[in-house]
């Protein structure tokens, strides 16, 4: 989907936010938007022995709920970075190409980033290198209303339903029993598919 894309700020989301990525000519994170909860801005989704599981990045919201998602603070009260490196290290240490990609995602997480933002912004960059892609990323400066911009998925990528993208199967480490689970973290294609990943992201589709 060439053009300018306009998406909002996530925590390891799924393959199909960097597809569209991958396909845009420029990109532009929203960070003036009223911080949503429960979506991908500060969850992501591995899948593990036993299914599916969620990671959180548990956050300060400000008064009535209404804080700008560039103003959404992580609450580090909670020993949420060793939770997670623990899951994916768990869900993902017997992948092909997991040794090659966790130190530079680790280091991400455990840096004690103030905002949200800005570290979904480093992983999310982190994520692109691996991938090989080179675009540039921008930042919203105003708010403009849902789906009166071209091009505009920053509320169409969610968890609460179910996603028109189509994925092609490739092997996952715990997809024996359950089959091919899609909608996972990116974590899941780069540390299974490694170098692969990005001609993955080609021949997938929106």
């Amino acid at each position: 989907m060439p053009g300018k894309l306009l998406i909002s700020t996530a925590y390891l989301p799924p393959v199909e936010y960097f597809s569209l990525i991958h396909n845009a000519d420029e990109v532009l994170v929203e960070r003036e938007e009223n911080y949503l909860k429960q979506t991908y801005r500060n969850r992501c989704y591995l899948l593990s022995a036993n299914g599916t599981q969620v990671l959180s990045v548990p956050v300060y919201l400000g008064s009535f709920h209404k804080t700008a998602v560039k103003n959404i603070r992580i609450d580090y009260s909670k020993r949420w970075q060793q939770v997670h490196l623990r899951a994916i290290n768990t869900s993902y240490g017997s992948s092909p190409f997991f040794e090659f990609y966790i130190e530079d995602i680790e280091k991400i997480i455990l840096k004690d980033h103030e905002f949200l933002i800005d570290l979904n912004g480093w992983l999310t960059e982190a994520i692109l290198k691996i991938l090989g892609i080179e675009i540039p990323i921008g930042y919203t400066s105003s708010f403009v209303p849902a789906d009166t911009a071209k091009n505009d998925f920053r509320y169409k990528i969610t968890p609460k339903k179910k996603s028109d993208f189509v994925m092609k199967e490739y092997t996952q480490v715990f997809n024996n029993d359950a089959g091919f689970v899609p909608g996972l973290s990116i974590l899941d294609l780069v540390f299974n598919m490694g170098p692969e990943s990005v001609n993955y992201l080609n021949s997938a589709t929106v």
